[in-house]
């Protein structure tokens, strides 16, 4: 029992750094361009992070757990993968706490891989590690930026295009507000809603049929609204009058207004998906460990990953954002690019597209890399100078890091954990 609630612990320790550091980047851009207040981005990310870890978390848990390494070479020696698990809980946890107090948005997902592959190699050897699955990861790691750098740069430059840059953006924005809520909604409804039809709902329709209805009617119900806010914004800045320029403005200051909720409900998107990919990253350790400690044997590809798992791993996350999420968040928001609620969408948006068409490939992705990706591609629409290259290099430098120096941190924890657990015999299955 001990040792359940000494990994429970340091499961919750490392889902807390996870929620003040890789969570806090799924509300980065919101907070920047000041669609949402910091409060009001804390308790949106609460929610839902926490609902799509519990409800869509166990997927990506099982496989951390199972298919970095080879299950099979621990078959004989549980009690050395539960040590090196701890061990990697330990590690992910620190660094993931050092990165925040710097203010630096990592990638979990860097984390896990390199403290799994690195206790495993001192453990096993070279063998017990799949380097193959390991390499794609790597690669999507440095193509993921990159397709959401161009995404949001495309999305980013035919809204100015067509909106921002028009005599009449208020009538620009009213053609336009049914695209912008297909291309959101739909993006959600397929990347989202399958997983809930699959899992509650028994229909004979193929899942993403109804989740690309749900995402129409969703659409229908949003562009209806939004025309009902923009005929008001327009009555507002024609009452007030004034001379062409200053009208100017006041059309762009409405539509960007009105792009705010556009971003909240991109914001809600991208930290939905977040927590049901992510939360693996805090409590496969722990699954793997507590299916030790209740069978005996090493977790197999395909086992199950109990509800209070993924729940502790989202109390972490939640707990960890609102305490603190701040330093992140300013420098997602803030720190790269100054953003206005039309480019804090289109960041958001192309991180949706990017992880949908990753996960229909079947890749792992950072969400990290996306978001800051995205960021970087609308500033280069933007300017040049826009874009803070000192905090580039920052985040670019903490990026490629975190793997080798995870790595060897949890090899270096696991060899100690050892000598002392194991050839001490302070414990035993």
């Amino acid at each position: 029992m001990f040792i359940l609630i000494f990994t429970s612990f340091l499961a919750f320790y490392l889902a807390w750094n996870l929620g003040a550091n890789d969570v806090a980047n799924s509300m980065g851009t919101s907070v920047g361009s000041k669609a949402v207040t910091l409060g009001q981005a804390l308790m949106i990310a609460a929610v839902l992070e926490f609902t799509g870890a519990v409800l869509f978390g166990r997927q990506v848990s099982a496989s951390l757990a199972t298919k970095l390494i080879n299950p099979a070479l621990f078959e004989a020696m549980p009690t050395v993968l539960m040590v090196g698990m701890l061990s990697v809980l330990l590690a992910c946890g620190v660094w993931l706490n050092i990165a925040t107090l710097k203010g630096l948005p990592v990638s979990s997902s860097h984390a896990i891989v390199g403290a799994i592959a690195g206790f495993a190699f001192v453990a096993m050897g070279p063998q017990a590690v799949d380097w193959q699955f390991i390499g794609v990861i790597s690669v999507s790691w440095v193509v993921t930026p990159v397709v959401s750098a161009v995404i949001a740069a495309l999305l980013y430059s035919q809204m100015k295009r067509w909106i921002l840059d028009q005599t009449d953006v208020l009538a620009q924005l009213r053609e336009w507000i049914p695209w912008l809520s297909a291309a959101l909604l739909s993006s959600f409804g397929v990347i989202v809603l399958p997983n809930a039809v699959e899992r509650f709902i028994a229909v004979p329709l193929p899942s993403h049929t109804v989740a690309l209805a749900l995402g129409a009617i969703g659409a229908i119900a949003l562009t209806i609204s939004s025309w009902h806010q923009l005929e008001q914004k327009t009555v507002e800045v024609q009452s007030s009058g004034g001379a062409e320029q200053q009208a100017s403005s006041q059309h762009i200051s409405a539509a960007e207004s009105l792009l705010a909720r556009f971003q909240v409900l991109s914001a809600c998107f991208v930290a939905f998906a977040h927590g049901s990919n992510d939360v693996g990253n805090a409590v496969a350790p722990l699954a793997a460990i507590a299916y030790i400690l209740r069978t005996g044997d090493v977790p197999l590809e395909g086992f199950e990953v109990p509800l209070w798992v993924l729940a502790l791993g989202g109390v972490g996350i939640v707990a960890g954002l609102a305490v603190w999420g701040k330093k992140v968040i300013a420098t997602i928001g803030e720190g790269i690019l100054p953003l206005q609620p039309s480019s804090g969408f289109c960041a958001e948006l192309a991180t949706g597209i990017t992880v949908l068409v990753a996960s229909r490939l079947g890749l792992p992705v950072s969400t990290s890399h996306a978001l800051v990706g995205g960021v970087v591609g609308i500033g280069l629409i933007q300017a040049t100078n826009a874009i803070r290259f000192q905090t580039l290099r920052s985040i670019g430098l903490a990026w490629l890091v975190t793997v080798p120096l995870v790595a060897a941190f949890g090899a270096a924890i696991f060899s100690l954990s050892r000598w002392f657990v194991l050839d001490q015999n302070v414990f035993s299955l």
